[in-house]
């Protein structure tokens, strides 16, 4: 579960982030939008511990973001939308030095890389250098390094870019499953057939402050749109 009180992140006089208020359930798949510069990856850096509020707090799985942040760290799984990896380690290399920071057990977290590689079409290239490897690639052991510690909650910026269509429904398929299997996971995205098709619900923020949130009937309802997310999107932003 994940929870902000007033969540604010301000650079100089520009609050990036504006007094928000979430409130996202155990198993629920919420889809973040919003215009550029809205606030998305900015509220994803608060919530993955990357940045310090300016004002507000936050709860995930009831731990403060500020006090218990390396609680916090142990039981997330954080996708950015820019990959960042040690280029000089091989997919297989990187998989086995993350496991050894969560401290997972040697011989099961070598069944889960090994599973993880074969479910997203690596095998091949698990032992060729990451430095190698195409934006797609990289995206896909990022996704695995998120995965491999069993993760209750999962914070995902721009998950499929750089995806080929088979990778892509691979991971929407793993999202739904994991919402389903009792994870929560918070998702931005500027997809919004993406985010319509899979999210429980969907909040859109714009110039830092929330401006809408609900399933899709409830986001019909506010807006007066009876159509699609873009409609609706184009509307409240």
């Amino acid at each position: 579960m994940i929870q902000t009180f007033n969540l604010t992140k301000k650079f100089g006089s520009n609050a990036a982030v504006d007094k928000l208020n979430l409130k996202i359930e155990k198993g629920e798949l919420f889809g973040f939008l919003g215009p550029n510069a809205a606030g998305k990856t900015t509220t994803i850096k608060l919530l993955a511990g990357l940045l310090k509020p300016t004002a507000g707090s936050a709860i995930i799985s009831g731990y403060d973001i500020e006090k218990d942040y390396i609680k916090i760290k142990s039981m997330l799984g954080y996708i950015p939308d820019v990959p960042y990896l040690y280029e000089k380690l091989t997919a297989r290399e990187f998989l086995r030095f993350v496991s050894e920071i969560y401290r997972l057990d040697e011989k099961e977290s070598g069944r889960k890389i090994e599973g993880l590689i074969e479910f997203f079409s690596l095998k091949e290239f698990g032992d060729s250098l990451i430095e190698e490897y195409s934006h797609g690639m990289r995206q896909k052991v990022v996704i695995m390094a998120a995965f491999l510690h069993d993760p209750q909650v999962i914070i995902v910026d721009e998950p499929m870019v750089g995806l080929d269509p088979k990778t892509t429904k691979l991971v929407k398929d793993l999202l739904k499953k994991s919402s389903r299997d009792g994870k929560t996971v918070f998702m931005s995205t500027h997809t919004l057939s993406l985010a319509e098709e899979i999210c429980d619900r969907i909040g859109i923020i714009d110039k830092g402050n929330l401006v809408a949130i609900g399933t899709m009937d409830e986001l019909r309802k506010k807006s007066g749109v009876d159509g699609r997310l873009e409609e609706i999107f184009l509307k409240v932003t």
